[in-house]
């Protein structure tokens, strides 16, 4: 156990990454569940992810203004995947759940015949789907500040709208592209399904499990030098259980002899 990495300048902008990625995936997570659309992240995710590792395989490393080129393409694949995908869910509904996996197959595919040949693929391979946490820093966290803001702001004004259903599969888009290149692939996974499973879609228990898998993910990690992405996943999980077993309805009646946490219909 090293007491020394609990260091704030590095946990501290760890933890507020995770908060900026629970803030946006929460809800989008509780509408996933609600649609059925279960690996739809996992896709998206991995189409952001493969524009990155196109750009890479194709420019070499990112630096200036090639950062943003990544950005662009990043996002470029995501919002096609996320339009190909809204395709797909209007064409083949009862078929949606299999696309979306043959096409997160397909998308992680190409990123390994991509990476083939690259000395260092393995490592960035890695960091796709672990992510990078602990490097998290005050300034680089305002990007995704400023894009979980605006992507709250217009999921929860459009959300009953006609275009509620296009807009979910763009704005879902938008923030996975900024979230999985702080956090990976697994945890953005992991935000969006698992709080939101454990809290049967209710936001602020959701809200309250993400964050506490954060911090004892974090803690972890630092105490025992374990990799951070891989150790939050498994804290998010631990603290989902026992959120849901203390969420449960029958745990509520039997603490507090009522009846009204039950749900309407």
């Amino acid at each position: 156990m090293n007491f020394d990495g609990l260091q704030a300048g590095i946990l501290l902008p760890a933890f507020v990454a995770g908060l900026l990625v629970l803030a946006t995936h929460v809800p989008l997570g509780a509408e996933v569940l609600r649609r059925g659309i279960i690996f739809m992240d996992l896709a998206i995710a991995q189409f952001a992810g493969l524009g990155i590792v196109a750009v890479h395989a194709f420019a070499g490393e990112a630096e200036g203004d090639d950062i943003w080129q990544a950005q662009a393409a990043a996002v470029g694949a995501a919002l096609l995947g996320a339009l190909l995908l809204r395709w797909t869910e209007k064409r083949a509904p009862q078929r949606q759940e299999a696309l979306i996996g043959v096409s997160f197959v397909v998308a992680a595919c190409a990123a390994i015949l991509l990476l083939a040949k690259d000395p260092h693929g393995g490592e960035h391979m890695q960091a796709l789907l672990v992510g990078q946490i602990l490097w998290s820093t005050w300034l680089g966290l305002l990007p995704l500040t400023g894009i979980s803001a605006a992507v709250l702001l217009l999921w929860f004004a459009l959300r009953s709208t006609r275009v509620a259903p296009l807009a979910f599969y763009l704005l879902f888009a938008l923030i996975v592209t900024a979230s999985v290149q702080v956090v990976g692939v697994y945890l953005v996974f992991a935000s969006l399904i698992v709080p939101a499973l454990a809290s049967g879609g209710r936001l602020l228990p959701a809200w309250l499990i993400g964050a506490a898998g954060y911090a004892v993910g974090l803690i972890a990690s630092a105490l025992f030098d374990l990799p951070a992405g891989a150790a939050i996943v498994l804290a998010l999980a631990g603290c989902a259980l026992i959120g849901a077993m203390f969420l449960s309805r029958d745990a509520v009646r039997m603490r507090f002899g009522k009846t009204w946490w039950r749900r309407e219909g």
